[in-house]
């Protein structure tokens, strides 16, 4: 005994309807796969060591050092290699209180 309708017109609904929602679907397959390949490569991304948090503005000056991925480094950052980063606390740059870099290097006053 079949579940579907007898007559061609209702079929064409039901035909109308699974092919809508089969859109669907590809669509939200397509979606999470885009999300788990954005996820994969920004796992992949490398962490810098050290961080150097710039102020405000063209030539602004250094704000603050920071651990690699310290949630308090702003936006505007460059890596900073070991021995930059020492040089920067000794020039008189803020360690971030937070991710403690002056101690991570062995750099405290």
């Amino acid at each position: 005994m079949s579940v579907l309708p007898p007559d061609r017109e209702r079929l064409r609904i039901l035909e109308t309807f699974l092919t809508f929602s089969l859109d669907q679907v590809r669509e939200k397959i397509a979606y999470l796969e885009q999300q788990a390949a954005i996820h994969r490569r920004s796992r992949l991304e490398v962490t810098p060591d050290w961080v150097l948090e710039r102020g405000i503005g063209q030539g602004a000056p250094p704000v603050a050092v920071h651990v690699g991925g310290c949630h308090m480094a702003g936006k505007r950052v460059r890596t900073l290699q070991r021995d930059q980063a020492v040089r920067a606390l000794a020039e008189g740059v803020e360690a971030c209180c937070h991710c403690r870099p002056d101690t991570a290097l062995g750099v405290l006053d």
